[in-house]
This record gives structure tokens, sequence and C-alpha cells, in this order.
């Protein structure tokens, strides 16, 4: 016994420890409306227990006085307490309600909060359904467990007192027979608590493993009807569906288990007392009406009785839940704020990365002591090979991951040393992969620079070649875009893409392959959206298409984390390196592909 306390002190998600903290830190803020709450569940509980007491005097006016009046009388005042029960059971319903639906808003904000003070890194190794299952049923879960306590103590346990009240009042000997049922039930719910918190820990994780898979699969709908992925994810969502059913049908089994030994045992209970008060009326002259107060009394006691029974099995697997969403909310963030950190002040906008190393995963390195200065107003670009470590360059830009060794410098301040907000204020990217809100056009370009004017936006669109095909449409900059801007082209997307960095203004400028996927006439139009974006501004792109950066200032051939050539597209040339293999590979297939299309039409 003296290692138990420790054993909870040890694991901070233990059930009681887990109920102080959710009582403490989030039910006391409403301890007033709790208050009101449990004053109008006593108001209920004492209406129920004078209403059964009163019953009883109704029996008797009818069956032992033949008092008509007397039975007018009574009968009113069941029906007052009964109205009375009805008002306070409405009243404090609400009230929880709204405070779990308070507390359901407060998680929710905390997890989403939480979640964006997260590292990019944070998010490549877990899967968005998982946020999602944390943020619906772990949320839930808390102002559930909350409810459970407040509900037994308030409205079972006062219920279940408030009724005992009304049998030792009426007969003693009588309620101490109707109790015998208590002491074995509880042992045997006890066994059943350390099973239904394994199964409530997998229903968890099967929920969120339907949620990955619907996700995915209506994400990727068209790989889905390309590949005819039709049935193959129609197999693996049943086969986690039925997992989850399977699982919850053995939840089901346990936590009911109980079932049939309480209901057997009442029923001992229930026949004790009949016997024995039948036995009290007819041989000990005990009025009818004492009698069937009493009966009334501990029948209404029961349900109460059995939930309080039940609460720690019901607690447990609620318990899952919360502990789920709590995990997350404790755990420190992997991009502290550093918001006390100086902003940085641009005049020039110079980067220059010194030394700098990174790696994903020990032992893995990215990035090898590189070295280079993207000048002012001028445009560097980064080429060569997949997996070099292009993109890795503009992740460390923008801070999505701390550099291993060596420091990026902005116009002589330390990236590190500066706020992670003011730096990614005064950068604007525009990747491959564009991402879209699933809002209005106009709305997704105003993101770049929030409360723009319209003006602002549609000048903003021109410069990015978009407001030709934006006014195209019925809805013109109303047009809702879809889920992933998946209403709009590839090209379509892209140039809005660029229209809210263009919005945002900002002097440094970082283009990922924002061109790679797109057909000849779409790249012609974004690019030349890209030239308005890139005027004046310290520009950083990277590119697989070498003739969309033949006009750059620096060219830097990256391979194996290493930059191997660095210099103007001429002279890059004449030198014969990696860059002018790499040009003429290009060039080569650029001239084979009509005749490949040939081919394949023929």
């Amino acid at each position: 016994m003296a290692q138990f306390p420790k054993k909870i002190t040890d694991d901070p998600y233990a059930a009681a420890v887990l109920i102080r903290r959710l009582i403490t830190e989030q039910g006391v803020v409403y301890w007033r409306r709790y208050l009101i709450a449990f004053a109008l569940m006593a108001l209920a509980a004492g209406a129920t227990a004078a209403a059964t007491y009163v019953l009883g005097q109704v029996i008797n006016q009818a069956y032992v006085d033949k008092n008509i009046p007397g039975i007018a009388m009574f009968s009113g005042l069941t029906v007052a307490l009964l109205f009375i029960k009805g008002v306070a059971t409405y009243g404090h319903m609400v009230i929880l309600t709204k405070i779990s639906n308070a507390i359901l808003a407060t998680n929710q904000r905390q997890l989403f909060a939480k979640l964006m003070r997260e590292s990019v890194g944070f998010f490549s190794e877990r899967h968005s359904s998982e946020f999602l299952a944390r943020l619906t049923a772990g949320a839930k879960s808390i102002t559930d467990v909350l409810n459970m306590l407040v509900n037994a103590i308030g409205r079972d346990l006062l219920m279940l007192l408030a009724m005992i009240g009304v049998m030792v009042w009426q007969d003693p000997l009588m309620s101490f027979i109707g109790l015998v049922a208590v002491p074995p039930a509880m042992l045997v719910l006890r066994k059943l608590v350390k099973r239904i918190k394994g199964l409530a820990f997998n229903q968890f994780t099967g929920t969120a493993d339907i949620m990955e898979t619907m996700q995915e699969s209506l994400q990727g709908i068209r790989t889905v009807k390309a590949f005819t992925l039709e049935e193959t994810m129609q197999k693996r969502i049943d086969e986690n569906i039925a997992i989850v059913e399977r699982n919850a049908n053995k939840m089901a089994r346990v936590a009911n288990r109980s079932n049939p030994l309480m209901e057997m045992l009442g029923g001992f209970a229930v026949a004790g007392c009949l016997m024995y008060g039948g036995y009290a009326v007819v041989a000990l002259n005990a009025t009818p009406g004492a009698f069937f107060s009493f009966m009334t009394a501990f029948l209404m006691a029961t349900e109460p009785a059995k939930r309080l029974a039940r609460l720690n099995i019901d607690l447990n697997s609620q318990l899952v839940g919360a502990r789920m969403l709590l995990e997350v909310v404790d755990s420190p963030a992997s991009e502290q704020s550093d918001d006390d950190k100086p902003a940085l002040k641009l005049s020039d906008a110079r980067i220059e990365l010194r030394d700098v190393s990174f790696a994903y995963r020990s032992g893995e390195t990215v990035l090898n002591r590189m070295n280079f200065t993207a000048e002012p107003g001028k445009v560097t670009a980064l080429v060569g090979p997949s997996g070099g470590g292009k993109s890795t360059v503009l992740g460390l830009l923008l801070r999505f991951y701390e550099v291993t060794q060596g420091d990026i410098v902005i116009d002589g301040q330390s990236i590190s040393s500066v706020s992670r907000k003011s730096l990614r204020a005064q950068t604007a990217y525009v990747g491959q992969d564009v991402y879209l809100f699933r809002d209005t056009i106009r709305n997704n370009i105003a993101f770049g620079k929030p409360g723009a004017s319209e003006d602002e936006i549609v000048e903003a669109a021109k410069a990015a070649c978009a407001h030709d095909f934006i006014m195209g449409f019925p809805l013109g900059y109303d047009t809702p875009v879809g889920e992933h801007g998946t209403q709009l082209s590839g090209g379509q997307r892209q140039r809005i893409a660029v229209a809210r960095a263009l919005l945002k203004n900002a002097p440094v400028i970082l283009l990922d392959e924002a061109t790679a996927a797109l057909d000849s006439e779409s790249e012609r139009q974004v690019q030349e959206a890209i030239e308005h974006l890139c005027q004046n501004r310290t520009t950083i792109v990277i590119a697989h298409r070498l003739h969309t950066i033949m006009h750059a200032d620096c060219i830097l051939v990256i391979e194996g984390g290493e930059i191997v050539e660095q210099g103007r597209h001429d002279e890059l040339l004449r030198r014969g390196g990696r860059y002018a293999s790499f040009f003429r590979l290009q060039h080569r297939d650029a001239e084979a592909a009509p005749v490949l299309a040939y081919s394949a039409n023929s």
C-alpha cells in the first residue's frame, strides 16, 4: 500500500491524477455555474424524495382513511413536486451543457494553438488524422469526464441519498435488507476497469485509422480513380472498420458483463423487501402507504445506484481520450515561441550561408559546410539532382528547421537570433505544390496581407497575370477554389500563389520549382508573373527546368549537400562541367519530345 501514491505520482496520466487535474484546471473555472447546477440537482432530488413520501400518504388516504379530499390534496402536491423536479432538472441540464460546450471549445482551441507552435518536422512524422481524432474525440472525452463526475455527485449521489432517506424514514430494517446487494456488486465492477482501459485505447486508435484511410482516399481521389484503387481502399477501410467494430463489441461485452449479476442481486434485494414489507403490513399492522412509499423510493434508487457502481468503468473509458489530447498539449512545443527576440531589420536583404551543415536524422548529412551569398535585389538559382539539399536550404531560411552547424545571416543578423515571426513576415514563399485554402479566390490572395483592400488584391492579381482568368469566372474574385484549390488548374493555382506573395510585398522571395509541374503555356504565364514578383527583391529560386533560370544573376549547382559549381549561365556552359551536362541533357530531351509524341501517336 505504501507504493500506491508513488505509482500515481510517477504516471502523470494515471486515472486519479488525471481526474484531479481536470477538476482543478478546467472544472474549477466554472465553479459558480456548477454551484447553481448542484443546487438545482439537490432541489430535484428533494422534490423526488418528497413525491415518493407523498405517494405513500395518497395510499393511506385511499385505503386506510377513505378520505377523498385528502387524496385530492396529496395528489395535487405530488403534481407540484414533480413539476418542481422537472424545472430543476431542465435548469441543471442546460447549465451543464453550456459548461461542457465552453470546456470543449477551450480544449479544441488549446490543442490547435499547440499544433501551431510545432515545427514542420513534427508533422512529417505523424498523420493529420491523428490530430483530428485528438481534437474531436479527445476534447469531448474531457467534457464527458467532468459531466460524469458532476452528475455522479450532484444527480446520482444526491438522488440516492434522498431515496435512502425516505426508505430509512419509512422502515430502517427493510432499508438494510435493500442495501445488502451493494458490496458484492462493487467487487465485481472493480475487476473490469483494467480491461476497459485497454479496449478504450484500441477504440481510439482504430477510429483514427478509419479517419486516416477516409482522408487519404478523398484527398487522393484522382489517384484512386486513375489507378483503379477503389477496391483496394475499400478493402483497407473495411479492415479498419471491422477492427473497430470487433473492439466495440468486445467493449460492450466487458462493460455490460456485470449487468446480469447486478440485476440478480437487485432481484434478491427487491424480493427480500417485498416479503418483509408484506409481512409487516399483514402481521405488524404497518400502513400500506409506508410500504408503497418505501418500495417506490427503493425502485427509484436502483438507477442512480447502478450508474454510481459503473462510474469507475465509464470514467476509465473516457479518460483514454482525455489523455490522448493532453499528451499533445503537455508536450514541449518543438517550435518554442521566440517573440521576445529582436525583430529582423532589413536594409539590403543580403543573405549569407556560412559553413552551414544540416541533417534530418543523426548520421545522415543533407548539407555539408555550405557557403554562398544571395546578393540584394538579384536572383540566385539553385540547381542539381533531386535529393541534393536544395529544398532544405529554403526550409532552413524559413527556420522550418534549425541548422546543425554554421549560421545563416541576413544583413549581418543571424536568423537564429531574431524572431521567427519577423523573419517569415519579410519572406514570401511560392512552392511547386501550391496550397490554397477552401475559400474564395479573393480571400486566398488576401492571406498574403490580412486586411488588404480590394484595390490591392486586384493589383496583385493583375501583376501575377491572374486577373483575366479570375474575371472569366461568373463569380469573379468570389469564386470558391474548392478543397486544396481543386476547382482551378495548376497554372491558375500557381498564379494565385504568386499574387498572394506579391501582396505580401516581402523583400526576400523563395521559389521552390514554382513552374515544374506546368505545361508550356501555363509556365510562360507563371514565369511572367514571377518576373514581376522578383523585381528589386532578393530571390532564391530552385529550378529543374534550366531554361527558366538562364538569366539568373548567380547559379549554384548543388550535389550531395555541397556546391560543386557556381556562376552565370554562359560561364557555366563554357566550363563544360555539371551544369553544362544537365543543360545539354535537358535540351536533348526537349528536342526528342516531339518525335516521341509522334511515335506514340503512330
